[in-house]
């Protein structure tokens, strides 16, 4: 077990000096979730939007699903996707499991509802605002949804990076299919948690200190991005 102060201090210098196996593990971390976020957008952007613009029986139980399925268990999708993966499993044949590949399915799967409710949301406040204009265009629903998602483009870029921040920082799922394998499957969640029951914390730190500042940039650009639609709608 390192001492804290000295191993505060190797942390620093890792980050610093640009360490090759903590820029593996950031890069990894970074593709993964950078992935796995553009296609949860593209799942569930268009589910929300005509979920939003919709009008159907069972509307009602459809949002209460949605908004429950925001709140998955990493595990228990961790385990799902590892049950279809695994040899004996319905796509064991495909060789997914303990790869790269694998996290990003697990990922999506967690993130896509998120973004499906938040873009509901969004774009049935939008959709209200403008329904008697697009009445009187009579637009199809293709062209309703291509409207509102290009005008809430900024708050559904906010929902985007909600999307990310989630997936960057998930461990129980990606531990479960990824297998923490050591220059293949290992991220900053699952580094940090194996480092740290090893007593090496200096990488873990390293890590942390990383994942920390990747979550303020990703806050910071939600909330630019907020100030900038702000402004823009006064205009």
């Amino acid at each position: 077990m390192q001492d804290m102060g000295e191993a505060l201090g190797l942390a620093i210098g890792l980050v610093l000096s640009g360490d090759a196996d903590l820029a593996e593990i950031v890069g990894l971390s970074l593709r993964v979730s950078l992935t796995a976020t553009g296609l949860a957008c593209l799942i569930g952007l268009p589910i929300g939007a005509l979920v939003a613009i919709g009008r159907f029986p069972g509307r009602s139980a459809v949002l209460v699903l949605m908004n429950a399925l925001m709140g998955l268990p990493p595990v228990v999708v961790g385990l799902l996707v590892y049950l279809q993966l695994s040899r004996s499993g319905p796509l064991g044949f495909l060789g997914l499991l303990y790869t790269p590949t694998a996290m990003i399915v697990a990922q999506t799967i967690l993130i896509a509802p998120i973004v499906a409710a938040l873009s509901r949301q969004v774009l049935e406040d939008l959709h209200v605002e403008y329904a008697e204009q697009f009445r009187s265009l009579c637009l199809t629903t293709t062209q309703t949804v291509q409207a509102l998602i290009w005008d809430a483009r900024y708050s559904l870029l906010t929902v985007g990076l909600a999307g990310f921040g989630r997936a960057v920082a998930e461990v129980g799922a990606v531990i479960i299919v990824g297998g923490n394998i050591d220059h293949l499957t290992r991220v900053m969640t699952t580094a940090i948690a194996l480092e740290t029951s090893k007593g090496e914390l200096a990488l873990a730190l390293a890590l942390g200190m990383i994942l920390l500042v990747i979550a303020l940039v990703v806050n910071g650009a939600v909330q630019t991005i907020r100030m900038s639609a702000v402004r823009q709608a006064h205009v």
